[in-house]
C-alpha cells in the first residue's frame, strides 16, 4: 500500500511512499502529513474471522491487511511488546460499567496511558527501519501529558535514534511530568517550554518543516522524524484497538456480530477518534463516532457547527490536561478523506494563516454524519467521576468526559463503547477532590488516599516515580527550542 499527502503534491516530493517512508518522514508538502491511498476491507468476513483471536493475532492481520512494506518478522517483534502489559492475553479488557455502557481499557501499559498502544511497537519499528537503513534519526515529540512518557519508554537506549520531547510546564499532572524528567538514558532530552501544548506542537511543525533545520541536522549526520500522531505510524496502530473492543462485546455476549454501536471518544489531537474513523470506513458497524471534550471545546464547536476558530482564544487549563488543546492535528486527515487534497490545503493553510475556517452547509453535514460531540466541564466531570465509583467504578477525568456524551449525543440506544485513555493515578488530586473532598493535594498524598479509598493498589511504575531522582530540568522559552535540540545533539 502507498501513503498520499493530505495537502496535494508540490512537485519536489514522490507523489506517493511507502509505509517506511511515510512513518520516517511524516510532514508532507505544503505542511500535509500522510495518509493511506485507500482502506482495506475488514467488514464482515473479517470481523467473523476474528472473534476468537487473541489481541496480537489480530494486530498481526490487520497490519498484513495494509500491506506495509515491514517484514513479517519485525511486525511480529514489535507486537511482542504487548507481553509486558498487566495482562498479555488481554492487553486491552473492555468492562461493563452500565446495560449498554462500556469502557475500553487503554491504560494498561508501561506508562499507563493509552499513547503506549501505538508507541510501544512504532518505537520497535521506527529504530529497526533506522538500523537497517544505516541512518540516525532526531524524533521530536510534544506531549500535553501522555505522547511524551509513551515516547520515552519506547526509544529509551535504542540505537540510532534520539528524541526530544517537548512539554508545556506547568501544563501536566505531576506524574506526568515525573515520568519524563525522570528519565536518564542518553538518547534522550525533556524540555520543558514556557507555553501550552499547542505551542510544543507548533514548534514541532516548524522544526519539521524547516528546511533550515533539517539541513543543521545532515550536518550532524541526522535525519528528522517525529512521534505525534501527525505520523501515520500511530494511527495505523490506533485503529486495532476499535476494532478488538467491537469484538470484545460479541465475545461477552453484549452485541451480536453486525450490530451497530457507538464510539465515545475523549478526544484532543483526534488520533484516537481518527482510529475509530478509519475502522468504521474499513467496515466496523458503528452507528455514529462521539467526540467528548473538556472546555477547549473547538471539536465541539467544529461537529456543531461547522466552524473551527481560534480567534481570541487560549488554551484553557482543566482536570482532563492531555486535552487542552486547541490545534487537532488529527482532523486534517478526516477532511481530506470526506472533502479532498485541494480543498484541505485551503481550510488548513485559512487555519494557519487567519487562526480559522468555515465549512460549507454541505461539508457540515457530512462531518455530522459521522460524528457528534459535546463538552464536560470540570464540575461536571467531577460528578461523572463520583456517580461512576458508586456504582463500583473508578476513572480518570478523560474518560469523565465520555459519560458526559454517552448522555448527550446518542439518539438511538445502541451498545456504546468509551475509551479510557489513562488510569486514575495519573491525575490522583482531581479524583481525590471528586472521591474525598480533599483540595489542594500532591500527587503522592493524593494517590494514597484514592487508593485506600478504593481499596486498589497504586501500581509499583507510579509508586517509584516519587524516589526517582530529577534528571532533566531544561525549561526555556519557545523561541530557544531549535538552540536547545541542536546542543542536545
Amino acid at each position: 500500500m502507498y501513503f498520499i499527502e493530505t495537502r496535494g503534491n508540490d512537485g519536489q516530493r514522490p507523489a506517493r511512499i511507502g509505509f517506511s517512508d511515510a512513518i520516517l518522514n511524516p510532514m508532507s508538502s505544503f505542511g500535509g502529513i500522510y495518509v493511506p491511498e485507500h482502506l482495506p476491507d475488514l467488514g464482515g468476513d473479517f470481523l467473523a474471522k476474528h472473534v476468537s483471536v487473541d489481541y496480537k493475532t489480530l494486530a498481526r492481520d490487520v497490519l498484513v491487511a495494509f500491506e506495509l512494506d515491514i517484514d513479517a518478522a519485525l511486525i511480529d517483534e514489535a507486537l511482542a511488546l504487548y507481553d509486558d502489559f498487566d495482562d498479555p492475553a488481554n492487553p486491552v479488557p473492555v468492562v461493563r460499567v452500565s446495560e449498554d455502557l462500556y469502557v475500553s481499557e487503554l491504560y494498561h501499559g508501561p506508562t499507563r496511558a493509552f499513547k503506549d498502544m501505538a508507541l510501544q511497537p512504532f518505537g520497535t519499528i521506527l529504530s529497526a527501519l533506522a538500523q537497517r537503513r544505516g541512518e540516525h534519526y532526531l524524533i521530536l515529540a510534544a506531549t500535553s501529558g501522555d505522547t511524551g512518557p509513551a515516547t520515552l519508554e519506547t526509544f529509551k537506549n535504542r540505537p540510532n535514534v534520539k528524541v526530544a520531547c517537548l512539554y508545556p510546564d506547568g501544563g501536566t499532572s505531576d506524574v506526568q511530568r515525573l515520568q519524563m524528567v525522570t528519565e536518564d538514558a542518553a538518547n534522550l532530552k525533556v524540555i520543558g517550554i514556557h507555553g501550552d501544548f499547542d505551542d510544543a506542537q507548533n514548534a514541532l511543525k516548524t522544526l519539521l518543516g524547516s528546511d533550515t533545520f533539517r539541513a543543521k541536522l545532515k550536518e550532524k549526520n541526522t535525519l528528522l522524524s517525529a512521534a505525534n500522531s501527525v505520523n501515520f505510524g500511530r494511527i495505523i496502530f490506533q485503529q486495532i484497538y476499535h476494532i478488538h473492543s467491537y469484538l470484545e462485546l460479541v465475545r461477552q455476549g453484549a452485541i451480536v456480530l453486525g450490530d451497530k454501536v457507538y464510539l465515545d471518544v475523549p478526544s484532543g489531537n483526534f488520533g484516537n477518534a481518527l482510529g475509530g474513523y478509519y475502522a468504521m470506513k474499513m467496515g466496523l458497524p458503528v452507528e455514529k463516532i462521539l467526540i467528548a471534550s473538556n472546555r477547549n471545546n473547538v471539536l465541539t464547536e467544529l461537529i456543531n457547527t461547522g466552524r473551527y476558530d481560534l480567534r481570541d482564544r487560549s488554551v484553557i487549563a482543566t482536570h482532563a490536561p492531555a486535552m487542552d488543546i486547541l490545534k487537532s492535528s488529527n482532523i486534517e486527515r478526516v477532511l481530506f478523506d470526506l472533502f479532498g487534497g485541494d480543498r484541505t490545503r485551503a481550510l488548513m493553510q485559512q487555519l494557519d494563516a487567519e487562526r480559522h475556517y468555515e465549512l460549507r452547509s454541505d461539508e457540515r453535514a457530512a462531518l455530522q454524519a459521522i460524528f457528534s460531540a459535546d463538552y464536560c466541564d470540570d464540575d461536571e466531570g467531577r460528578r461523572y467521576i463520583q456517580q461512576a465509583f458508586a456504582a463500583g467504578y473508578l476513572m480518570d477525568p478523560h474518560t469523565a468526559t465520555c459519560f458526559k456524551a454517552y448522555d448527550t449525543c446518542r439518539t438511538q440506544p445502541l451498545v456504546t463503547i468509551a475509551y479510557s485513555t489513562a488510569e486514575w493515578t495519573k491525575f490522583s488530586p482531581t479524583i481525590a477532590n471528586a472521591l474525598t473532598g480533599e483540595v489542594g493535594t500532591h500527587d503522592v498524598e493524593a494517590l494514597g488516599a484514592v487508593a485506600a479509598k478504593a481499596g486498589t493498589p497504586i501500581p509499583a511504575r507510579i509508586r517509584a516515580l516519587f524516589g526517582k531522582p530529577v534528571t532533566q530540568d531544561t525549561v526555556i522559552d519557545k523561541s530557544d527550542i531549535e538552540q536547545a535540540v541542536l546542543s542536545f545533539l
